[in-house]
């Protein structure tokens, strides 16, 4: 918060009564210079009141669009209110370090210790799977003592394990056993329920300041299985990219398109490592961002200075709006809608903290 302060200066050396004159003028200044600004504030409110709705209702026609599926109309709508009132002032408005190459030991002066973040191990997932097929021993063997069980039908047993654990590994890439592990998860560890929900709040707080409108988020294996019916498909947020996939196409991506792109995806596992001081989600996302820098022809090098660009950039940007990053994780958690999410972000960033263009 930022405040002012008035100083006034009076001689020592004038008459009793100048000072207490000066006194009560300046008193009577006050006076007028606080009804002047409560009238200036009960307006600037009232412009704000005005400002918000329109962007709500804004908001709700790029829902419309997205559900629609017409992500160019969506995101048309969302850069052409940027200079209207109720316009979205913070989309592609966040303020960036300059690109160059930055050192480990420049991250580290800004409190980043890179083999926290970019090596992410769900350790939670793996305590839960060695815990069930603990449990899964377990559970056999006091079966086959319990009834008695014949070497036949231990190896009945045995082939129906094997038979479902090929089907799910060939059939579905491991997509039931992940979908069984993710809910588990989320249902007996409120860490990794939390983990999870800001990671995506990140993807999606650091692609909107970056000018990549959201299009939509899932929070679980689960929530995205009754979505898209698929097996495959875990938590995630998706973007508005057919700008991105145009230049893909193209077979030639722009610096500026890179930048967003290895920000966003580092952007899960740097809002853990805020928040914990390490990362256990996103892999997928590292590697991700590993793939297209190979696909491009970047070498060790060159990626390594990309990437710790990208590290440094979008931990600024997290760091410099978490509140914004707190309001949008808990509006993901009730599970409302990407213009509502927008709306959260709109509402809770300051003008100093936007690049002033």
């Amino acid at each position: 918060m930022n405040g002012g302060l008035l100083l006034s200066t009076f001689n020592t050396t004038a008459p009793e009564w100048s000072l207490k004159w000066r006194l009560w003028g300046t008193t009577t200044s006050i006076s007028r210079q606080r009804y002047n600004h409560n009238v200036k504030s009960l307006s600037s409110s009232s412009e704000a009141g005005v400002n918000g709705e329109l962007r709500r209702a804004l908001l709700e026609q790029v829902d419309k669009e997205l559900n629609k599926g017409d992500d160019r109309a969506a995101l048309s709508l969302v850069k052409d209110s940027q200079s209207k009132p109720g316009g979205l002032r913070c989309f592609g408005a966040a303020q960036q370090v300059p690109q160059r190459l930055y050192s480990l030991n420049e991250l580290k002066l800004n409190g980043i210790e890179t083999s926290a973040l970019l090596s992410p191990k769900d350790n939670t997932l793996g305590t839960i799977e060695r815990n069930l097929q603990i449990a899964a021993l377990l559970g056999f063997i006091s079966a086959w003592n319990l009834f008695d069980l014949g070497p036949e039908e231990l190896l009945y047993f045995s082939l129906g394990i094997f038979f479902l654990w090929t089907l799910d590994s060939v059939g579905f890439a491991g997509g039931f056993s992940s979908l069984v592990l993710d809910t588990i998860g989320h249902n007996i560890s409120q860490k990794y329920h939390n983990r999870v929900i800001h990671h995506e709040a990140g993807h999606f707080l650091i692609a909107y300041l970056l000018g990549i409108l959201p299009k939509g988020y899932t929070l679980s294996s689960l929530e995205a299985f009754q979505r898209e019916g698929s097996l495959n498909v875990q938590a995630g947020t998706v973007f508005v990219d057919f700008e991105f996939t145009e230049e893909i196409s193209a077979g030639r991506v722009s610096a500026k398109m890179l930048n967003r792109f290895s920000c966003i995806a580092l952007a899960g596992v740097a809002t853990e490592y805020l928040l914990y001081g390490y990362a256990e989600g996103g892999l997928s996302d590292v590697n991700t961002l590993d793939k297209l820098l190979n696909s491009l022809g970047f070498t060790q090098k060159k990626a390594d200075s990309q990437v710790r660009w990208a590290v440094l950039n979008t931990i600024l940007i997290l760091r410099r709006h978490e509140r914004a990053r707190t309001h949008l994780a808990n509006a993901m958690s009730a599970g409302k809608s990407v213009g509502s999410c927008i709306d959260v972000i709109e509402k809770n960033i300051d003008e100093i903290d936007l690049m002033i263009s």
